[in-house]
Protein backbone atom coordinates (compact mmCIF):
# COMPACT_ATOMS: atom_id res chain seq x y z
CA UNK A 1 0.00 0.00 0.00
CA UNK A 2 1.46 3.12 -1.11
CA UNK A 3 0.49 6.26 -0.05
CA UNK A 4 2.60 8.46 -1.39
CA UNK A 5 2.42 11.15 -4.31
CA UNK A 6 4.00 10.69 -7.59
CA UNK A 7 6.24 13.88 -7.86
CA UNK A 8 3.16 15.70 -10.83
CA UNK A 9 0.63 15.40 -8.13
CA UNK A 10 2.89 16.85 -5.51
CA UNK A 11 3.75 19.51 -8.10
CA UNK A 12 0.08 20.33 -8.51
CA UNK A 13 -0.20 20.69 -4.90
CA UNK A 14 2.53 23.18 -4.74
CA UNK A 15 1.39 25.41 -7.93
CA UNK A 16 -2.50 25.50 -6.34
CA UNK A 17 -1.28 26.25 -2.64
CA UNK A 18 0.85 29.71 -4.69
CA UNK A 19 -2.22 30.14 -6.36
CA UNK A 20 -4.42 30.37 -3.35
CA UNK A 21 -2.34 32.17 -1.34
CA UNK A 22 -1.12 34.35 -3.88
CA UNK A 23 -4.52 34.94 -5.45
CA UNK A 24 -6.93 34.70 -2.41
CA UNK A 25 -5.63 35.69 0.92
CA UNK A 26 -7.93 35.94 3.85
CA UNK A 27 -7.57 39.23 3.16
CA UNK A 28 -9.61 38.48 -0.15
CA UNK A 29 -11.76 36.29 1.70
CA UNK A 30 -12.97 39.24 4.28
CA UNK A 31 -13.55 41.85 1.27
CA UNK A 32 -15.80 39.09 -0.48
CA UNK A 33 -17.85 38.46 2.81
CA UNK A 34 -21.96 38.89 1.79
CA UNK A 35 -20.55 40.27 -2.03
CA UNK A 36 -23.17 39.58 -4.60
CA UNK A 37 -20.23 38.24 -6.77
CA UNK A 38 -18.68 35.87 -4.18
CA UNK A 39 -15.63 34.93 -5.73
CA UNK A 40 -12.10 35.84 -6.43
CA UNK A 41 -11.70 37.27 -9.75
CA UNK A 42 -8.21 36.64 -10.12
CA UNK A 43 -7.67 33.06 -8.83
CA UNK A 44 -10.43 32.12 -11.28
CA UNK A 45 -8.27 33.61 -14.03
CA UNK A 46 -4.97 32.19 -12.73
CA UNK A 47 -7.07 28.37 -12.50
CA UNK A 48 -8.31 29.11 -15.78
CA UNK A 49 -4.96 29.75 -17.35
CA UNK A 50 -3.12 27.00 -16.22
CA UNK A 51 -6.23 24.80 -16.91
CA UNK A 52 -6.95 24.24 -13.09
CA UNK A 53 -10.32 25.11 -14.01
CA UNK A 54 -10.85 22.20 -16.39
CA UNK A 55 -8.61 19.59 -14.36
CA UNK A 56 -11.65 17.12 -14.67
CA UNK A 57 -12.65 17.46 -18.41
CA UNK A 58 -11.89 15.88 -21.00
CA UNK A 59 -9.17 17.38 -23.43
CA UNK A 60 -10.88 17.61 -26.48
CA UNK A 61 -13.04 20.63 -24.76
CA UNK A 62 -9.96 21.92 -23.29
CA UNK A 63 -9.56 20.32 -20.07
CA UNK A 64 -7.06 18.37 -18.61
CA UNK A 65 -8.72 14.99 -17.88
CA UNK A 66 -7.07 14.19 -14.91
CA UNK A 67 -8.20 11.76 -12.34
CA UNK A 68 -9.94 12.36 -8.92
CA UNK A 69 -7.10 12.64 -6.29
CA UNK A 70 -5.48 15.51 -8.72
CA UNK A 71 -9.19 17.07 -7.79
CA UNK A 72 -8.67 16.01 -4.65
CA UNK A 73 -5.29 17.61 -4.10
CA UNK A 74 -6.69 20.73 -5.48
CA UNK A 75 -9.50 20.59 -3.26
CA UNK A 76 -7.55 20.68 -0.22
CA UNK A 77 -5.97 23.74 -1.11
CA UNK A 78 -9.26 25.44 -1.49
CA UNK A 79 -9.98 24.70 1.61
CA UNK A 80 -6.83 25.57 3.48
CA UNK A 81 -7.30 29.33 2.28
CA UNK A 82 -11.64 29.34 2.10
CA UNK A 83 -10.97 30.24 -1.63
CA UNK A 84 -14.27 31.69 -2.68
CA UNK A 85 -15.05 29.98 -5.97
CA UNK A 86 -17.32 28.78 -8.18
CA UNK A 87 -15.59 25.98 -9.58
CA UNK A 88 -17.99 22.84 -7.69
CA UNK A 89 -20.91 23.99 -8.92
CA UNK A 90 -19.46 25.19 -12.72
CA UNK A 91 -16.72 22.64 -13.45
CA UNK A 92 -17.57 19.70 -11.86
CA UNK A 93 -21.27 19.32 -11.06
CA UNK A 94 -22.44 21.56 -14.13
CA UNK A 95 -19.96 20.26 -16.45
CA UNK A 96 -19.54 16.83 -14.90
CA UNK A 97 -23.25 16.55 -16.13
CA UNK A 98 -22.99 17.73 -19.89
CA UNK A 99 -20.06 15.34 -20.10
CA UNK A 100 -21.99 12.68 -18.55
CA UNK A 101 -25.19 13.22 -20.59
CA UNK A 102 -25.37 16.46 -22.47
CA UNK A 103 -25.66 16.17 -26.48
CA UNK A 104 -22.83 16.86 -28.99
CA UNK A 105 -24.25 20.50 -29.45
CA UNK A 106 -23.82 21.06 -25.69
CA UNK A 107 -20.31 20.46 -25.08
CA UNK A 108 -19.22 21.63 -27.79
CA UNK A 109 -20.89 24.96 -26.76
CA UNK A 110 -20.36 24.57 -22.84
CA UNK A 111 -16.98 22.74 -22.16
CA UNK A 112 -14.79 24.11 -23.45
CA UNK A 113 -15.97 28.19 -21.86
CA UNK A 114 -16.23 26.56 -18.49
CA UNK A 115 -12.64 24.84 -19.00
CA UNK A 116 -11.57 28.34 -19.44
CA UNK A 117 -13.62 29.93 -17.08
CA UNK A 118 -14.98 32.21 -19.55
CA UNK A 119 -18.21 30.71 -18.72
CA UNK A 120 -19.46 30.04 -15.23
CA UNK A 121 -22.64 27.51 -14.63
CA UNK A 122 -24.82 27.41 -11.27
CA UNK A 123 -26.82 24.23 -10.40
CA UNK A 124 -29.67 25.20 -9.05
CA UNK A 125 -31.28 22.23 -7.17
CA UNK A 126 -32.47 22.32 -3.59
CA UNK A 127 -35.71 24.55 -2.75
CA UNK A 128 -37.28 25.55 0.55
CA UNK A 129 -38.47 22.91 2.87
CA UNK A 130 -37.58 20.36 0.25
CA UNK A 131 -34.61 17.66 1.16
CA UNK A 132 -32.23 15.81 -0.54
CA UNK A 133 -33.89 13.04 -2.04
CA UNK A 134 -35.24 13.54 -5.83
CA UNK A 135 -38.56 14.13 -3.67
CA UNK A 136 -36.94 17.19 -2.67
CA UNK A 137 -37.25 18.24 -6.56
CA UNK A 138 -40.64 20.05 -6.79
CA UNK A 139 -39.51 22.76 -9.34
CA UNK A 140 -42.19 21.60 -12.32
CA UNK A 141 -41.28 21.63 -15.90
CA UNK A 142 -44.36 21.39 -18.07
CA UNK A 143 -43.99 20.89 -21.51
CA UNK A 144 -44.76 23.76 -24.27
CA UNK A 145 -44.48 23.61 -27.40
CA UNK A 146 -41.21 23.20 -28.70
CA UNK A 147 -39.50 22.89 -25.01
CA UNK A 148 -40.79 23.83 -21.44
CA UNK A 149 -42.06 25.79 -18.95
CA UNK A 150 -40.29 25.99 -15.69
CA UNK A 151 -42.29 27.21 -12.59
CA UNK A 152 -41.15 26.92 -8.80
CA UNK A 153 -38.25 28.01 -6.28
CA UNK A 154 -34.92 26.98 -5.71
CA UNK A 155 -32.64 28.02 -2.46
CA UNK A 156 -28.98 28.23 -1.68
CA UNK A 157 -28.07 28.46 -5.27
CA UNK A 158 -24.36 29.39 -5.20
CA UNK A 159 -23.32 32.01 -7.31
CA UNK A 160 -26.10 32.80 -9.37
CA UNK A 161 -25.31 36.56 -9.58
CA UNK A 162 -22.34 35.75 -11.99
CA UNK A 163 -23.64 32.43 -13.50
CA UNK A 164 -23.92 32.32 -17.55
CA UNK A 165 -25.95 30.04 -17.13
CA UNK A 166 -28.35 27.39 -14.17
CA UNK A 167 -28.42 24.08 -14.71
CA UNK A 168 -31.67 23.49 -13.11
CA UNK A 169 -32.99 20.60 -11.84
CA UNK A 170 -36.82 20.10 -12.26
CA UNK A 171 -39.58 17.52 -12.09
CA UNK A 172 -40.91 16.68 -15.57
CA UNK A 173 -43.23 13.38 -13.85
CA UNK A 174 -45.30 12.90 -10.81
CA UNK A 175 -43.54 9.47 -10.57
CA UNK A 176 -40.41 9.58 -7.79
CA UNK A 177 -37.03 10.04 -9.98
CA UNK A 178 -38.92 11.32 -13.50
CA UNK A 179 -36.51 14.27 -13.14
CA UNK A 180 -34.78 16.62 -16.04
CA UNK A 181 -31.67 18.59 -16.10
CA UNK A 182 -32.15 22.19 -17.97
CA UNK A 183 -29.64 24.77 -18.77
CA UNK A 184 -31.31 27.96 -18.43
CA UNK A 185 -30.32 31.57 -19.05
CA UNK A 186 -30.42 33.27 -15.82
CA UNK A 187 -31.94 36.68 -17.77
CA UNK A 188 -34.62 35.26 -19.46
CA UNK A 189 -38.02 36.62 -18.58
CA UNK A 190 -39.82 35.51 -15.64
CA UNK A 191 -36.29 34.28 -13.39
CA UNK A 192 -35.94 36.77 -10.05
CA UNK A 193 -32.84 36.52 -8.30
CA UNK A 194 -32.38 37.48 -4.28
CA UNK A 195 -29.03 37.25 -2.06
CA UNK A 196 -29.71 35.51 0.66
CA UNK A 197 -27.30 35.99 3.99
CA UNK A 198 -25.55 32.66 4.88
CA UNK A 199 -23.79 31.41 7.28
CA UNK A 200 -20.30 31.74 5.54
CA UNK A 201 -21.35 34.66 4.26
CA UNK A 202 -20.93 33.36 0.59
CA UNK A 203 -22.57 34.38 -2.54
CA UNK A 204 -26.35 32.12 -2.64
CA UNK A 205 -29.51 33.07 -3.72
CA UNK A 206 -33.10 32.24 -3.94
CA UNK A 207 -34.04 31.62 -7.58
CA UNK A 208 -37.71 32.26 -8.37
CA UNK A 209 -39.13 30.71 -12.24
CA UNK A 210 -42.45 31.55 -13.20
CA UNK A 211 -43.30 30.62 -16.35
CA UNK A 212 -39.67 30.90 -17.51
CA UNK A 213 -39.18 28.69 -21.10
CA UNK A 214 -36.69 26.69 -22.16
CA UNK A 215 -36.24 25.09 -25.43
CA UNK A 216 -35.94 21.09 -25.93
CA UNK A 217 -32.59 21.38 -26.94
CA UNK A 218 -31.35 22.47 -23.76
CA UNK A 219 -32.14 19.79 -21.73
CA UNK A 220 -29.78 17.75 -20.33
CA UNK A 221 -29.74 13.59 -21.39
CA UNK A 222 -32.60 11.98 -22.03
CA UNK A 223 -35.97 12.36 -20.75
CA UNK A 224 -36.61 11.45 -16.97
CA UNK A 225 -32.69 10.71 -16.48
CA UNK A 226 -31.38 13.57 -15.04
CA UNK A 227 -31.98 12.03 -11.69
CA UNK A 228 -29.47 9.91 -12.56
CA UNK A 229 -27.34 12.07 -13.77
CA UNK A 230 -26.83 14.22 -11.04
CA UNK A 231 -26.71 11.87 -8.52
CA UNK A 232 -23.41 10.83 -10.18
CA UNK A 233 -22.13 13.84 -10.25
CA UNK A 234 -22.96 14.63 -6.78
CA UNK A 235 -20.81 11.72 -5.62
CA UNK A 236 -17.67 13.18 -7.35
CA UNK A 237 -19.16 16.42 -5.73
CA UNK A 238 -19.28 14.64 -2.34
CA UNK A 239 -15.25 13.40 -2.51
CA UNK A 240 -13.99 17.09 -3.72
CA UNK A 241 -16.20 19.06 -0.25
CA UNK A 242 -14.39 16.16 1.56
CA UNK A 243 -11.28 17.61 0.30
CA UNK A 244 -12.41 20.86 0.49
CA UNK A 245 -13.36 19.89 4.35
CA UNK A 246 -10.00 18.43 4.95
CA UNK A 247 -8.08 21.24 4.30
CA UNK A 248 -9.86 23.16 6.05
CA UNK A 249 -9.62 21.26 9.32
CA UNK A 250 -5.99 20.92 9.25
CA UNK A 251 -5.43 24.97 8.38
CA UNK A 252 -7.35 25.30 11.23
CA UNK A 253 -5.40 22.87 13.81
CA UNK A 254 -2.05 24.88 12.20
CA UNK A 255 -3.26 28.00 12.77
CA UNK A 256 -4.34 26.56 16.78
CA UNK A 257 -1.19 25.30 17.77
CA UNK A 258 0.69 28.35 16.68
CA UNK A 259 -1.30 30.12 19.01
CA UNK A 260 -1.27 27.58 21.62
CA UNK A 261 1.92 28.00 21.84
CA UNK A 262 2.34 31.36 21.94
CA UNK A 263 -0.54 32.40 23.78
CA UNK A 264 0.81 32.13 27.86
CA UNK A 265 -1.28 31.49 30.56
CA UNK A 266 -0.12 31.58 34.51
CA UNK A 267 3.62 31.01 33.28
CA UNK A 268 3.21 28.59 30.87
CA UNK A 269 2.09 28.63 27.06
CA UNK A 270 -1.60 27.04 26.85
CA UNK A 271 -0.23 23.87 25.12
CA UNK A 272 1.49 22.64 27.77
CA UNK A 273 -1.91 22.05 29.64
CA UNK A 274 -3.08 18.68 29.11
CA UNK A 275 -6.45 19.10 28.42
CA UNK A 276 -5.62 21.31 25.34
CA UNK A 277 -2.88 19.58 24.69
CA UNK A 278 -5.75 16.48 24.11
CA UNK A 279 -8.11 18.59 22.07
CA UNK A 280 -4.92 18.95 19.29
CA UNK A 281 -3.82 15.23 19.50
CA UNK A 282 -7.80 14.75 19.00
CA UNK A 283 -7.93 16.78 15.78
CA UNK A 284 -5.02 15.83 14.36
CA UNK A 285 -6.10 12.30 14.49
CA UNK A 286 -8.91 12.43 13.01
CA UNK A 287 -7.61 15.00 10.51
CA UNK A 288 -5.20 12.08 9.52
CA UNK A 289 -7.39 9.14 9.60
CA UNK A 290 -10.36 11.87 7.24
CA UNK A 291 -7.86 12.67 4.97
CA UNK A 292 -7.14 9.22 4.05
CA UNK A 293 -10.44 8.10 3.30
CA UNK A 294 -11.11 11.18 0.98
CA UNK A 295 -7.83 9.38 -0.72
CA UNK A 296 -9.33 6.54 -0.97
CA UNK A 297 -12.96 7.35 -2.13
CA UNK A 298 -10.67 9.43 -4.54
CA UNK A 299 -8.55 6.47 -5.92
CA UNK A 300 -12.11 4.16 -5.79
CA UNK A 301 -13.47 6.78 -8.45
CA UNK A 302 -10.28 6.73 -10.22
CA UNK A 303 -9.84 3.04 -10.43
CA UNK A 304 -13.48 2.78 -11.36
CA UNK A 305 -15.24 1.09 -8.42
CA UNK A 306 -18.05 2.43 -6.96
CA UNK A 307 -17.92 5.39 -4.48
CA UNK A 308 -21.58 5.12 -3.73
CA UNK A 309 -20.48 4.46 -0.15
CA UNK A 310 -17.47 5.66 -0.12
CA UNK A 311 -18.62 9.25 -1.26
CA UNK A 312 -21.27 9.88 1.39
CA UNK A 313 -18.83 8.52 4.24
CA UNK A 314 -16.07 10.72 3.22
CA UNK A 315 -18.48 14.00 3.35
CA UNK A 316 -20.19 12.83 6.78
CA UNK A 317 -16.62 12.17 8.37
CA UNK A 318 -14.36 14.51 6.85
CA UNK A 319 -17.09 17.51 7.81
CA UNK A 320 -17.60 16.24 10.98
CA UNK A 321 -13.81 16.28 11.61
CA UNK A 322 -13.86 20.23 10.22
CA UNK A 323 -16.50 21.13 12.66
CA UNK A 324 -15.22 19.44 15.56
CA UNK A 325 -11.73 20.73 15.17
CA UNK A 326 -12.64 24.66 14.34
CA UNK A 327 -15.20 24.14 17.52
CA UNK A 328 -11.55 22.90 19.89
CA UNK A 329 -9.64 25.65 17.75
CA UNK A 330 -12.40 28.47 19.16
CA UNK A 331 -12.13 26.77 22.20
CA UNK A 332 -8.54 27.13 23.09
CA UNK A 333 -8.66 30.60 21.46
CA UNK A 334 -11.42 31.59 23.90
CA UNK A 335 -13.28 34.59 23.71
CA UNK A 336 -10.92 36.44 21.63
CA UNK A 337 -11.93 33.25 19.08
CA UNK A 338 -15.49 34.35 18.20
CA UNK A 339 -14.33 38.16 17.59
CA UNK A 340 -14.48 39.79 13.76
CA UNK A 341 -11.19 40.46 13.79
CA UNK A 342 -10.12 36.97 14.26
CA UNK A 343 -9.32 34.49 11.87
CA UNK A 344 -10.92 31.38 13.16
CA UNK A 345 -13.70 32.26 13.21
CA UNK A 346 -13.68 32.34 9.31
CA UNK A 347 -13.02 28.59 9.60
CA UNK A 348 -15.52 27.90 12.39
CA UNK A 349 -18.58 29.13 10.32
CA UNK A 350 -17.96 28.18 6.88
CA UNK A 351 -17.18 24.44 8.55
CA UNK A 352 -21.08 24.84 9.75
CA UNK A 353 -22.21 25.58 6.44
CA UNK A 354 -20.26 22.76 4.55
CA UNK A 355 -21.43 20.21 7.17
CA UNK A 356 -24.97 21.21 5.91
CA UNK A 357 -24.64 21.96 2.46
CA UNK A 358 -25.45 19.83 -0.54
CA UNK A 359 -25.81 16.65 1.37
CA UNK A 360 -25.97 16.96 5.39
CA UNK A 361 -24.95 14.84 7.62
CA UNK A 362 -28.45 12.67 8.29
CA UNK A 363 -28.77 12.30 4.45
CA UNK A 364 -25.28 11.31 4.26
CA UNK A 365 -26.01 8.10 6.96
CA UNK A 366 -29.20 7.07 5.14
CA UNK A 367 -27.15 7.14 2.12
CA UNK A 368 -24.47 4.67 4.20
CA UNK A 369 -27.06 2.60 5.89
CA UNK A 370 -28.93 1.89 2.32
CA UNK A 371 -25.91 0.60 0.50
CA UNK A 372 -24.54 -1.18 3.66
CA UNK A 373 -28.25 -3.06 4.31
CA UNK A 374 -28.93 -3.83 0.95
CA UNK A 375 -27.06 -1.94 -1.91
CA UNK A 376 -30.27 -0.36 -3.38
CA UNK A 377 -30.19 2.75 -2.66
CA UNK A 378 -31.66 5.17 -0.39
CA UNK A 379 -34.91 4.06 1.57
CA UNK A 380 -38.53 5.19 1.17
CA UNK A 381 -38.99 7.17 3.89
CA UNK A 382 -42.05 8.62 3.39
CA UNK A 383 -44.74 8.06 5.80
CA UNK A 384 -46.99 4.72 4.84
CA UNK A 385 -50.20 5.94 3.78
CA UNK A 386 -52.71 5.85 6.41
Amino acid sequence: MDLDFTSEQNLLRETARGLCEKHAPLEVVRELEDDASGHAVALWKQLGTLGLIGLRLPEQYGGSAQGMLEAAILYEEFGRVLAPTPHLGSAILSGGAIVEAGTDVQKDRWLPRIASGEAILAPAWLEPRGGFDPLGVQLEAKPVDGGFSLSGVKSHVAFAGVADRLVVVARTGSSDEVIDLFIVDPNAAGIHCTQRKTMASDAQFEVRFEGVRVPESDRIGAAGTGWATWTSVLHDGAVLLSAQAIGGAGRALEMTIVYAKERHQFGKPLGAFQSLAHYLADASTAIDGGRTLVHEAAWARDAGRSITRLAPMAKLFACKTYRETTKAAQQIHGGMGFSVECDIQLYFRRAKQLQISWWDSHYCEELIAADVLDGDGPPDLRPAPV
